[in-house]
């Protein structure tokens, strides 16, 4: 048999595109055939051997992208653990607990007796968590709607004002209302008690129960009040929302008698105390107690007589001064109209502050007795100087009179001060120097000495200087009707503060309204003594006292009214015409007297002023000088002061001409 051909191997031809690929891929070039060998038959070329990408480069890929994942994670980790741990620490301990401010006890002030003025009493802040009136927390969709209306009228707030403060879920903490009673609060405790019965029996039943009471609370405070309601409200003012002192007492001694609050911090969760975590606590230290000068029950008799004459007067309003000729300090102050500071929001705005020692107005005769004491005091007359007084005076460009018309006077100086005539104060007191101007200048040293143009030296909020200007600036009609109270103005307790100068030998003592301090472990201090000023000398003093004793007790005098049975009274009565604060012009009067009592030994001073008076009798003797016989009398009884035993002496009045 011829030997068999070996079978062809199957040669695969070219490779064909795959679908949808686009463009056929180019023929491979074929190989030149080495030297020797022979090409395949049919000129193919062998198949290339198929070969698997390398897993290394994706490996590398991914164990770089784990690493960056990790290292971020340790860095993080770090930051967190190292780094802030102590920034992330405070934050937790400030989400774990909380803290709220105990009100200090603001301190008591006391009239000299002890007998409580301004107090303090327990009271509660209502307060609330807005995020317990949300639906998931309240079981109710408007919770802060009805937990406000049955809130508002217990507090005494808008429904609405409630309900915006309640529907806050962000905030923790909001405050309601502040200083509330303990009964405002016992109101809301039953309240949010019966609706917890009522939400727990509801979810008894299956329900939702629903509790929109849940969130409210309270924190402990202090509320003040005024045992005696308008009692003194000028002298102590108030304390305003804050429970800082807004006016009076209140305002220039909050200082001292705030004292220092305390806080409470304590562990919570969910809103409630934790009560294993225990809590620390920063006591508060309670305010300095004041006791002032003030006797209370001459402080009503003050208020009660200066009320009842600005109402019959229809006047304006008016003040009475009581003061310690001896010490300086100030046994009353009385202001009408007045104002309940327990209750500021039906006070007239016009009431508020302390009109006796804000108000400045021209003083008019009672002033006189500065003018007397520098003619006096320089010697250029006596009590019994003949002073010829006429109807009529022409000075500078104007023409001066009397409060009456009257044939020619023939007074003597003591008689000039007794029947008040503005005629011959300017008479005496242009014998001050050898020309007008240096006669301005004296009588301006001894108004500045008696304290006209200062403070007092109360340190109150708000007090007025007065008003009084260098002779250099005085008008030509200034020179002549300042000496007799017009032309310059003064407060209540300088005016006061002149007659006391005078009561006590001719030493000014300060006014003082505060006798003394009691701090917080009971210890009291005396308030330190006040400053004393010599104005004119203790004869000056005396012959004064015993001119003004011819005011009240000649029948010729002015100020009879002031007449006390049993004790022998110094004064001297007051109509000027007065300056209307809004207009600027003069329009009115301003009635006053002033004096002390006993006049052989004084012990206290009384001014009484009452302006614009449009009912009845404007001149001060007249409704004024009851005023000043009403107190005075209250107050030498409450202080237990012995009547006069000698008769006072009867110095002349007039004189006859050419005798």
């Amino acid at each position: 048999m011829p030997p068999q051909e070996p079978p062809r191997r199957r040669v695969p031809g070219p490779a064909r595109p795959r679908s949808g690929t686009g463009r056929p891929r180019p023929a491979a070039r074929r190989p030149r055939p080495e030297p020797g060998r022979r090409p395949p038959a049919g000129g193919r070329r062998p198949p290339r051997t198929l070969r698997l990408g390398s897993p290394r480069p994706r490996l590398r890929l991914v164990s770089l992208a784990l690493t960056l994942v990790m290292t971020a994670f340790v860095v993080r980790l770090l930051q967190v653990q190292a780094v802030d741990a102590s920034a992330y620490a405070a934050k937790a301990e400030q989400n774990r607990y909380l803290e709220y401010t105990v009100a200090a006890e603001r301190g008591e002030i006391t009239d000299r007796s002890g007998i409580a003025l301004a107090t303090s009493v327990d009271a509660h802040d209502i307060t609330a968590d807005p995020q317990m009136f949300t639906p998931e927390q309240s079981k109710a969709p408007d919770a802060p709607q009805q937990a406000a209306a049955l809130l508002a009228p217990i507090l005494g707030k808008e429904a609405d004002e409630l309900a915006k403060k309640l529907s806050t879920p962000k905030s923790r903490y909001t405050v309601l209302a502040r200083r509330q009673t303990p009964q405002v609060w016992k109101q809301i405790k039953d309240l949010k008690a019966v609706f917890a019965e009522k939400a727990s029996e509801d979810a008894a039943a299956g329900g939702p129960g629903a509790n929109v009471l849940a969130g409210v609370l309270q924190e402990p405070t202090t509320k003040r009040v005024y045992p005696n309601g308008d009692l003194a409200a000028g002298i102590l003012g108030f304390v305003n929302a804050d429970g800082k002192g807004g006016g009076g007492l209140e305002s220039s001694l909050d200082e001292e008698l705030s004292g220092e609050d305390g806080t409470v911090r304590y562990a919570q969760a969910g809103g409630r105390l934790v009560p294993t975590a225990g809590k620390q606590e920063t006591p508060a230290v309670e305010g300095t107690d004041m006791e002032l000068t003030i006797d209370r029950d001459i402080q009503w008799a003050a208020q009660r007589a200066i009320s009842d004459q600005v109402a019959k007067s229809k006047a304006d309003r008016g003040y009475v001064i009581v003061q310690n000729t001896r010490t300086g300090e100030v046994l009353a102050m009385a202001n009408s109209p007045g104002y309940d500071p327990n209750d500021l929001a039906a006070a007239d705005a016009t009431s508020l502050g302390n009109a006796a020692l804000q108000d400045v107005y021209e003083p008019g005769s009672t002033a006189k007795v500065m003018s007397m004491a520098a003619v006096l005091e320089e010697g250029v007359a006596t009590p019994g100087t003949h002073v010829t007084v006429p109807n009529r005076l022409h000075r500078g460009d104007r023409l001066f009179k009397d409060d009456i018309d009257h044939p020619t006077w023939y007074l003597t100086l003591n008689g000039v001060l007794a029947k008040s005539s503005n005629i011959g104060t300017i008479l005496a007191t242009g014998q001050l120097g050898r020309t007008q101007a240096e006669a301005n200048q004296v009588l301006y040293s001894y108004l500045r000495k008696f304290g006209l143009g200062s403070t007092t030296g109360l340190g109150y909020p708000g007090e007025s200087k007065g008003l009084l200007a260098q002779p250099k600036d005085w008008s030509t009609s200034q020179q002549y009707t300042i000496p007799f109270g017009q032309g310059l103005s003064l407060n209540a307790m300088q005016a006061a503060s002149v007659y006391s100068t005078i009561a006590n030998g001719g030493v000014r003592v300060a006014p003082t309204l505060v006798r003394g301090t009691t701090d917080a472990d009971g210890v009291f201090t005396a308030a330190p003594e006040p400053k004393k000023t010599r104005v004119v000398s203790e004869k000056t003093a005396r012959t004064l006292a015993q001119m003004l004793e011819s005011v009240v007790g000649d029948e010729e005098g002015t100020g009879t009214k002031a007449r006390i049975p049993g004790y022998r009274v110094a004064g001297k009565t007051g109509t000027a015409n007065r300056v209307d604060p809004v207009s600027g012009v003069y329009d009115g009067y301003t009635a006053s007297f002033a004096g002390f009592a006993p006049a052989d030994d004084p012990e206290i001073t009384v001014y009484c002023a009452i302006q614009n008076p449009t009912r009845g009798s404007y001149f001060g003797g007249q409704i004024c000088g009851p005023i000043y016989k009403q107190v005075m009398e209250f107050a030498l009884k409450t202080l237990q002061t012995r009547p006069t035993g000698d008769e006072p002496p009867k110095l002349p009045v007039s004189f006859r001409p050419g005798g």
